[in-house]
């Protein structure tokens, strides 16, 4: 068992936990072509149902979501914190013949930023449990209330997560189904506390990585979206629209953005 972080590098830590070696085997621990057939148009059946056509994407990782989607004829925006992973999305947007996709290098702390005045979006994308790399209770509610600004009226935000509910209530499992499906990566968590989780990668060759993050509940990450002014949070377990609480591996919350004419809830 490892010791948790400090709180103080906490939530920098993913800067270091994302090496060039970890990025460049990121791609083998979602096996690209297993996750599209997991998440059987999950999100853009989502994205149509709610109108959508401009899509910002800003945990985007090695591009696995921006793409799949510019794939589907979204005009998409990848954006990430990791600078490592901004240059291997651009690398994977390439192979895949979508030069033009937009990524860009976007620290969540400013993310309103990157962006020139007044750029809205249809929906806004957080995936692969990249919140939890926030430790800081205000650190959230600001990145929340940044994309609530970056959201045109009566649109929608996507986050999804681990159920960090059932690790923290009953101990880790996993269906091994769903997100993280290369065959060749072993996934688990090292350490489990309240206050966080340091999940490991154990590749078959011997090489190990890990990352620490922050075992955000459900009802805590609805009531901050709430607080940031969405309405119509909408919750999905492993894709299903009713699910135990414990049952999924992950959680999708879908949140909109009130429209004009809408009256407070």
């Amino acid at each position: 068992m490892t010791n948790p972080l400090q709180p103080e590098s906490r939530s920098s830590i993913f800067q270091q936990q994302y090496t060039e070696e970890f990025v460049d085997r990121w791609d083998e621990l979602i096996d690209w072509e297993s996750r599209r057939k997991s998440e059987d148009g999950f999100f853009q059946k989502l994205l149509l149902e709610h109108n959508v056509h401009r899509v910002l994407d800003i945990a985007c990782g090695t591009g696995y979501h921006t793409i799949t989607l510019g794939q589907s004829g979204f005009d998409v925006t990848g954006a990430d914190g990791s600078a490592k992973m901004v240059a291997k999305s651009v690398e994977n947007a390439r192979r895949s013949g979508l030069e033009g996709i937009p990524f860009l290098e976007a620290e969540w702390s400013n993310l309103e930023e990157a962006f020139p005045c007044g750029t809205q979006f249809d929906a806004i994308i957080c995936l692969g449990n990249a919140l939890t790399h926030l430790f800081e209770e205000a650190e959230r509610a600001h990145l929340l209330n940044q994309v609530y600004k970056l959201l045109k009226p009566g649109c929608i935000a996507v986050i999804d997560q681990r159920n960090y509910d059932a690790m923290l209530d009953q101990g880790f499992s996993s269906k091994h189904a769903y997100y993280y499906l290369g065959s060749t990566v072993y996934v688990h968590p090292t350490s489990i506390t309240p206050e966080a989780v340091e999940i490991t990668y154990d590749y078959a060759d011997g090489e190990t990585h890990h990352l620490t993050v922050f075992p955000l509940r459900q009802e805590h990450l609805t009531r901050l979206i709430r607080e940031a002014g969405f309405w119509e949070v909408t919750l999905f377990g492993d894709f299903n629209p009713r699910y135990d609480k414990y049952g999924p591996d992950f959680i999708v919350q879908v949140a909109r953005k009130p429209g004009q004419g809408d009256e407070p809830e």
